[in-house]
Formats: C-alpha cells, structure tokens, sequence
C-alpha cells in the first residue's frame, strides 16, 4: 500500500457578470498569457467565503460580494509546460457582484489586467483559458445555477478568523 496521499489543490473563483459582460483577469502563466475567473489557492486559517473575496480583490482590485454558491469543480490538469506536471483543483466557485475599482489597488503580481467580455467573447477565447473551468463556471452562471452561500460549512477550528464578517477585513 502507497503512503503517498492524494491532496488536490483548492481553489476558490469569484463568477462576475454585469450588464452581461463577465470579468475576467489575464494572467502569466508557464504556457503564456491566459484568461481566468478571478481565482486562486484557499489560505490556511480562512473560510471559502473570506478566501473567494481576498482572491477577488488582490486579482481585480475591487471589493467581491459573494451572492451564492455557484458550484464545486474537479479538474486534472497536465501542464504544457511541463507534461509530467499532474495538478488535480477543487474548484468552490461564488457569484456575486464587484464594486468600482479601488483607488490606487495593486493587483497581484502576474495579474497584467482585467478584461471584461461578453459570453461569446469567453467562449471565442475558450483556447487562451487558463483552465476548462472558467467556461463552465460562465455557463452555469448562464443557465442560473445558485446554491445557498451557507451550503459550504466552515469548522470554527478551522482558524480564529475562519467565521468573521468576510467583509471585515477588507482596505
């Protein structure tokens, strides 16, 4: 029996759309530039909520409202880079709505902008996407696919800040 354990990445994404365009950053990446949902890696000692919310903010510079749960997405990705590079994500995707963008915000480094595009731009540009799930994240929002935000339970044990306001902490 392997002692080696199978831990996939989690991830967290903020789903945005207004006036029927979704935002969306371009970012660096090993296989160049590509288009992503405002995401990344769940931090240890935060819930999903405050995860999903920091992402959005230090990758678009704006506050993230989460609204719902849109969905839990699995993916295994084999890097072009790097074809022996086996990465499996665990996805919790939110909706919700941003505000303006903040004054003076640095977006992350990697981050080159934020772009907003029309569904069909999104699925015109499905080759420069980081991963498959930033067109199903946008389609499930499409086809109104929403889940309660409290159907993701946070175990207070899981840091002291893990159940605060997820707004408290923001600049």
């Amino acid at each position: 029996m392997s002692e080696h354990r199978w831990k996939p990445s989690v991830t967290v994404a903020a789903i945005i759309e207004q006036g029927g365009r979704f935002l969306l950053v371009e970012e660096e990446t090993p296989e160049g530039l590509r288009l992503n949902n405002p995401a990344g890696h769940l931090e240890p000692g935060e819930s999903m909520l405050q995860g999903v919310v920091r992402e959005a903010l230090e990758e678009t510079g704006c506050h993230f409202e989460p609204d719902a749960l849109l969905g839990v997405y699995l993916a295994r990705m084999h890097r072009e880079a790097d074809p022996a590079e086996d990465i499996t994500y665990l996805r919790f995707a939110y909706r919700g709505q941003v505000g303006a963008p903040i004054p003076g915000a640095v977006l992350d480094a990697g981050i080159v902008r934020t772009v907003w595009m029309t569904p069909d731009e999104v699925r015109a540009s499905a080759a420069r996407h980081r991963s498959p799930m930033v067109l199903q994240c946008m389609e499930d929002h499409l086809a109104g696919r929403r889940l309660p935000l409290d159907a993701v339970f946070t175990d207070p044990k899981i840091g002291p800040s893990a159940l605060i306001d997820i707004n408290s902490n923001l600049p």
